[in-house]
């Protein structure tokens, strides 16, 4: 399962995160997302572990906990497998 963490500090590293998540379970990946030109966090990361279980367990009893001095927000990651079709542009006629 897919696991978002946001609010993340700018301080706060992929061992962290390894470290925090790793007494609930299983990890297969830890990725904090980080801006593509300066190279510096952008506030949240994705954490990666096989057993459903686990991760739910995880998210219930980390979500609002205190990480490098922000209070962090967990949720199952989106799949972004399936978007809302929009309405195609209508031009008027006056």
């Amino acid at each position: 399962m897919n696991i978002y963490i946001g609010d993340l500090s700018i301080n706060t590293t992929e061992d962290t995160l390894k470290s925090l998540f790793a007494e609930f379970g299983e990890i297969e990946s830890v990725k904090v997302i980080k801006d593509r030109f300066s190279g510096k966090p952008k506030g949240f990361a994705f954490v990666e572990m096989p057993s459903n279980s686990e991760a739910d367990q995880a998210i219930k009893a980390l979500n609002g906990n205190r990480v490098d001095g922000n209070h962090i927000k967990i949720k199952h990651a989106d799949s972004g497998g399936k978007k809302k079709n929009k309405r195609p542009f209508r031009r008027r006629d006056y």
